[in-house]
């Protein structure tokens, strides 16, 4: 039987049947097949080398792209595993995606994995990639497999909730095989261990059986593998670059935050620099949207629980907020997690009419959220912190102009704080959703209307929404082209239903507004630690917390260095002057270390002459005698907003 395949380049071709991906891959171009690790028809991933199941849009999965990619790491986790039970007799693993930039396995050896283990285990792999052992793909009945993983009580609990329905089909499970070696796995994998040309072990944490602390926990081990060891060099080298960059140990050393452990996980600080820094963000936030027709609002930390379960919250987001106090007499009250419905009873504290749609609020508002103790990190990942948030009232008809202008809107600012390239991602209705179905699909529509209009790369994250609407994530590339999800633009249909929202139109019925969630920065916390990390700490110069600093040569010239300090501040510029009792060079490199846009030293021919040596950033050497007010036009210029 004949099976008909759509090519790459649109032609159509009948195969006969047994045909596999490697034999469509060499006709189209040796090559092609030889870069080739897997394959796609329509959206079933197959292994190279077995017969095509069906027909359908035929796409090669190349090892130098993000898909084969994600094929080779996967291979390289059960190579990971196939090393951990050859080395470990009685060890348990449960499972081993791959992940961005890697993958990882969990076992259970009865202790933690320790450096030397590592530097053991990535030996052994090397000597199975080494060996070439082929992949192969087997199917098997539930009750073979769990004889099979009758001693592996992590997988007996995975096939058992296939065998529940959990998993797709409920009659059979794939396996693959390699040299003795068994795995329960979907695939695809690479034909052979020996087409994964580069790996390393990184790193190895605690990690909880599926994620939930009343599960046992496993010990989980990182790698990575890429399609040459030219890459893996690169990515070893960025992952250097990426620990010279982390926000908490800069964020340390420029005193701008801290993470007392008096304060709980997820919590930070801000000390005084870092309070400028983020006073400087906030203060551009209410002054952009001010000139974008927001009108600012603000709400409480607090509210009785039946504010969040009329929006849904306590139904669809329990597992995300702290447990409800008891106050007035058994009514309980929640901190907030989001902002959303106080503006939503801003808009519904009176009558509304077209006319004044589209309204739309903003509010600096903190909000405080239980993420797991595994997930934080730093200012990316906290349970406390503050969002540019805004909510946007408008009406069905003007909903794709208006989602046209935020993704303008959203662009302009990240490219004021120096980001060019950007992604999105198109999230859809998740499996737990409230609202019509109908409204569902329109504002998925207008979501996707508005990305194309914009030009905007982008993905659709299937099932990826949040449960009261799709969304637009919007995505930029770091420094060291790390991807940051950011800004975020949420339509929603539901909470102008949950609370009875309307307007009045121009023929005097009554209508439900259109609802958007939208915050631009995603939190001020987690914006200022990609700034951080994205220039290493040395934020441009409108950012930076000290602007410039005074360095006077010897004590005498302190006097005259805080009279430029003076001359400074009363043109805007954030100076500070060093009069620490320590040499002249000592403090020229603490105001370098500390990612100082200028440094201005004083000596005896500059209280002579009234003027400065000045370095900037960048710069190599200080320039002698530059008049102070040509200094200050030159730290104006540098330390100039966006607009």
């Amino acid at each position: 039987m004949a099976i008909r395949l759509t090519l790459p380049d649109g032609t159509v071709r009948e195969y006969p049947d047994g045909t596999t991906g490697r034999d469509v891959a060499s006709e189209i171009g040796p090559r092609l097949a030889r870069a080739a690790v897997a394959v796609k028809v329509d959206d079933d991933w197959i292994d190279l080398d077995r017969p095509l199941p069906h027909g359908g849009a035929f796409t090669v999965v190349t090892d130098g792209t993000d898909d084969g990619r994600s094929v080779l790491r996967h291979s390289a986790a059960h190579v990971l595993a196939q090393a951990v039970l050859d080395l470990y007799p009685g060890a348990k693993f449960a499972i081993g995606p791959a992940i961005t930039d890697g993958f990882y396995y969990d076992f259970d050896i009865g202790r933690p994995f320790t450096p030397e283990d590592l530097e053991r285990i990535e030996a052994r792999m090397h000597e199975l990639i080494e060996e070439d052992q082929p992949f192969v793909r087997e199917e098997m009945s539930i009750d073979d497999a769990l004889e099979v993983f009758a001693d592996q009580p992590f997988k007996v609990e995975i096939i058992r909730g296939v065998d529940e329905g959990e998993g797709v089909g409920s009659t059979a499970v794939s396996v693959y095989r390699n040299n003795g070696f068994v795995d329960l796995c979907r695939g695809p994998h690479v034909p052979s261990t020996g087409r994964i040309p580069a790996v390393k072990l990184l790193r190895t944490s605690g990690a909880y059986w599926r994620g939930d602390e009343h599960n046992p926990q496993l010990q989980r081990i990182y790698g990575t593998a890429w399609e040459s060891k030219k890459a893996l060099r690169a990515y070893l080298h960025r992952l250097e670059e990426a620990e010279r960059r982390d926000h908490r140990r800069l964020g340390k050393e420029l005193d701008l935050y801290s993470f007392p452990s008096e304060l709980g996980a997820g919590l930070a600080v801000w000390h005084p620099k870092g309070g400028i820094l983020r006073r400087t963000i906030e203060d551009y936030s209410r002054r952009t949207h001010a000139a974008h027709g927001y009108d600012s609002v603000v709400s409480p930390h607090v509210a009785k629980a039946d504010l969040w379960e009329t929006s849904g919250h306590v139904d669809f987001y329990a597992e995300g907020m702290y447990p409800a106090m008891e106050l007035d007499h058994g009514q309980r009250y929640f901190v907030k997690p989001m902002n959303c419905p106080f503006h939503i009873l801003i808009y519904r504290s009176r009558a509304r009419s077209y006319r004044e749609l589209p309204m739309r609020l903003f509010e600096l508002g903190t909000v405080y959220r239980y993420e797991r103790s595994g997930v934080l990190h730093g200012l990316l990942r906290a349970r406390g912190f503050t969002q540019d948030d805004s909510h946007i009232f408008t009406t069905e008809e003007r909903l794709g102009d208006e989602l046209q202008t935020l993704l303008d809107f959203v662009l302009m600012v990240l490219r004021d704080f120096g980001f060019e390239t950007f992604e999105a991602d198109l999230s859809t209705r998740p499996d737990k959703y409230v609202g019509d179905l109908g409204l569902w699909d329109k504002a998925e529509a207008s979501l996707r209307a508005a990305l194309e209009t914009a030009g905007l790369p982008y993905e659709v994250a299937e099932g990826e929404g949040a449960f009261y609407g799709p969304k637009i994530d919007i995505h930029v590339r770091d420094a060291i082209g790390r991807r940051w999800q950011i800004s975020t633009i949420q339509v929603d249909f539901a909470q102008p239903e949950n609370f009875g929202l309307v307007y009045t139109t121009s023929g005097n019925d009554r209508q439900r507004p259109v609802m958007i969630h939208r915050a631009l920065f995603g939190s001020i916390e987690r914006f200022v630690g990609i700034l951080v990390e994205h220039y290493a700490g040395a934020l441009p110069g409108w950012l930076s917390p000290v602007q410039a600093t005074v360095v006077p040569v010897a004590d005498r010239h302190d006097a005259y260095a805080r009279s430029v300090g003076e001359r400074l501040r009363e043109a805007g510029i954030r100076a500070e002057v060093d009069v620490a009792d320590e040499t002249v060079g000592e403090k020229i490199r603490r105001a370098i270390t500390h990612k100082h846009p200028a440094v201005l030293v004083v000596g005896d021919n500059d209280v002579e002459a009234g003027t400065v040596g000045l370095r900037l950033r960048g710069e190599d050497k200080e320039r002698r005698g530059v008049t102070i007010d040509q200094a200050l036009a030159e730290l104006e210029d540098v330390t100039a907003p966006p607009r």
